[in-house]
């Protein structure tokens, strides 16, 4: 099961979630979502849990716990919406004739 967990602290490391989810059962993998431009963290992650029951004690564990000063938002996250197509016109609206 994929997990979501915001507001995290931007100290926070994918060592500290995975110790702090680890509590709870297996992680396979934690990604903390970097900023492309600054390689700082977007304050928001995924954890990914094989075993459900043991993710889903970690969602009610963890939401809304204290780590770092901040209090996570945890829950089961949501598939990624498909990109919607281009606009057709592109720019910006009123242009020149």
């Amino acid at each position: 099961m994929q997990i979501y967990v915001g507001n995290l602290s931007y100290r926070t490391t994918d060592a500290d979630l995975r110790e702090a989810f680890e509590r709870f059962g297996r992680v396979d993998n934690v990604q903390i979502i970097m900023d492309k431009v600054t390689n700082r963290s977007r304050g928001f992650a995924f954890v990914e849990m094989p075993d459900a029951s043991e993710a889903n004690a970690a969602i009610e564990g963890m939401n809304g716990k204290d780590v770092q000063g901040r209090d996570l938002r945890v829950n089961e996250a949501r598939p990624q919406a498909e990109k919607r197509p281009p606009r057709p016109g592109g720019g910006r609206g009123g242009g020149y004739r």
